[in-house]
């Protein structure tokens, strides 16, 4: 992530804009501050936030590796997006090494961490695509 300064103000690079959820203080991608606002008062109200949070948590294999033991492989056939503001983009080699039945495997235009959230239409279309395969 990179900034730059420019005389006509301080910009961000393309790299760091597709990550940001704002950028010069406005919502990036399609988002608005009220959809924004919505959905953490629906955590808050709910009072869903740890529940919501709870797979970033379970996520974690890190215990698992770090005792010796490697996570039990998955022998679905899986479809994989990558986005381009994703927090991590992991390389096709990793996927297919991680599920070894990848039917579907492709990179995004647009989207990031919250894809389904930034880019709904985009998202929809990845999802039908990466079912295709199974029809």
């Amino acid at each position: 992530m990179t900034v730059s300064r420019s005389e006509a103000g301080s910009t961000v690079s393309s790299r760091r804009r597709g990550r940001a959820a704002f950028v010069d203080g406005q919502p990036a991608g399609n988002l608005t501050r009220d959809h924004i606002l919505d959905n953490i008062t629906l955590y808050w109200l709910t009072g869903t936030g740890a529940s919501a949070a709870r797979s970033y948590w379970e996520g974690g294999r890190a215990a698992a590796l770090a005792a010796g033991q490697a996570p039990p492989e998955v022998e679905l056939p899986v479809s994989f997006t990558m986005f381009p503001g994703e927090i991590f983009r992991a390389p096709r080699s990793w996927v297919e090494k991680l599920y070894p039945r990848v039917i579907y495997f492709n990179e995004a235009i647009s989207g990031g961490h919250f894809a389904a959230w930034e880019e709904p239409q985009l998202f929809s279309e990845e999802i039908r695509a990466g079912l295709r395969p199974l029809r």
